[in-house]
């Protein structure tokens, strides 16, 4: 089954995962002990992180280190600017509107 990047971060623990990644490569244990949950359980977060390619594995000798994709979090940010777009645009005409009251005797 193919899943897509919103079904990833439509989940807590996965964002949490991809916050902590965000500035080093972890480990799955080194992530695991941030969680209170098996470490299968953050394995198949990673799974799922993985299969949507919003993080990649680095070999280095014989552990596996994840990080983030910035590549494919960009996806997700091209899709919330055309809302980030909308909310800037109402919060412009709620400022107008109030100083416009506030203008009035």
């Amino acid at each position: 089954m193919r899943r897509d990047i919103f079904q990833a971060v439509a989940d807590p623990t996965r964002r949490a995962i991809m916050v902590l990644i965000a500035m080093q490569a972890l480990t799955p244990n080194a992530i695991a002990v941030h969680f209170d949950t098996t470490r299968q359980a953050v394995s198949k977060h990673l799974k799922i992180l993985t299969e949507c390619e919003l993080v990649t594995q680095v070999h280095r000798g014989r552990e596996i280190y994840y990080q983030l994709e910035l590549k494919k979090m960009k996806e997700i940010d091209i899709w919330l600017e055309q809302f980030r777009r909308m909310w800037e645009d109402r919060f412009n005409q709620l400022d107008n509107l109030l100083s416009n009251l506030n203008k009035q005797p």
